[in-house]
């Protein structure tokens, strides 16, 4: 497919012949800021542990450890020298964003955020998406968006500082651990953002329901940072007017139209088929 993106005055200069920016910290970006201190749930838990999550103390229902599928759990725990503490189920039951904590509770580190610079460091320097959520509330959602991301090999995610859903007990819970497997940003700007990634090389897209393009022709390959809008309004309008090109997903029967998640999942991997088919993505 030919590409036919093309920029205004904002666009950056491509990544080839350019040096990434440091991972300091610079205007834009936010570093050293902490979300969520406790992770509920087998699975969220498990990977907590493999990824080396620091972890000051696992709360345990009671009775839970007769439960077969805690065991291997609770052995890692007890191996790691981690502290566990029976308490009334009754007590996770209050902990727990969902009420799915399964029996098991951690109370771990805060969330360490990445910076923008830190997320174009790890795409490098050939094709990349990075996926950038424009005031998305629902924690559930943002779970959801970042678990697709790494899946289809995305080198982060970059979120807003305010009034957006961070990284928190249902989010540890929604992605299944997946965002303690690549780096997420969490910034005050997000068109700042977006122009870093245009000086990185990036072309931004955004999914908006008015796009013109459908996800089948909109040029989703190379280096792509996705911007995916809040539940409610949508992309906002100067993160409209930052984008490169715009896309939507088709549709034919009577539903509105998918939520978030569901929606940047389609493009994450529509992004993935496209790479992989070109040669350039892998997959397993």
């Amino acid at each position: 497919m030919s590409d036919t993106r093309s920029r205004g005055k904002s666009a950056g200069k491509t990544v080839g012949g350019r040096r990434l920016p440091s991972a300091r910290a610079s205007k834009g970006t936010e570093r050293g800021s902490w979300a969520a201190s406790c992770i509920e749930g087998r699975r969220a838990a498990t990977e907590a542990l493999r990824a080396g999550v620091p972890v000051h103390r696992a709360l345990l229902a009671d009775g839970a450890e007769t439960e077969g599928a805690l065991s291997g759990l609770i052995g890692a725990l007890e191996r790691g020298g981690v502290p566990i503490a029976r308490v009334p189920r009754a007590k996770l039951d209050a902990l727990s964003s969902h009420g799915a904590h399964q029996g098991i509770v951690l109370e771990t580190e805060p969330f360490p955020y990445a910076t923008v610079e830190d997320v174009i460091a790890r795409a490098g320097a050939g094709a990349a998406l990075v996926v950038v959520l424009d005031h998305v509330t629902d924690e559930g959602n943002f779970g959801a968006i970042v678990r697709s991301a790494e899946v289809v090999g995305a080198a982060g995610v970059i979120i807003a500082s305010k009034r957006a859903a961070a990284v928190g007990v249902g989010a540890y819970k929604t992605s299944a651990g997946a965002v303690m497997h690549l780096p997420i940003a969490r910034v005050p700007n997000i068109v700042r953002a977006l122009e870093a990634l245009k000086g990185a090389g990036f072309w931004v897209g955004g999914a908006t329901e008015h796009a013109r393009d459908t996800v089948w022709d909109a040029s989703l390959e190379g280096r792509i940072a996705l911007v995916a809008g809040s539940e409610g309004s949508g992309l906002s309008r100067l993160v409209l007017e930052s984008c490169d090109f715009t896309v939507r997903l088709p549709q034919r029967g009577q539903t509105e139209s998918l939520n978030v998640a569901q929606a940047a999942t389609v493009l994450c991997y529509e992004w993935l088929r496209r790479e992989t088919a070109s040669g350039e993505g892998t997959e397993t």
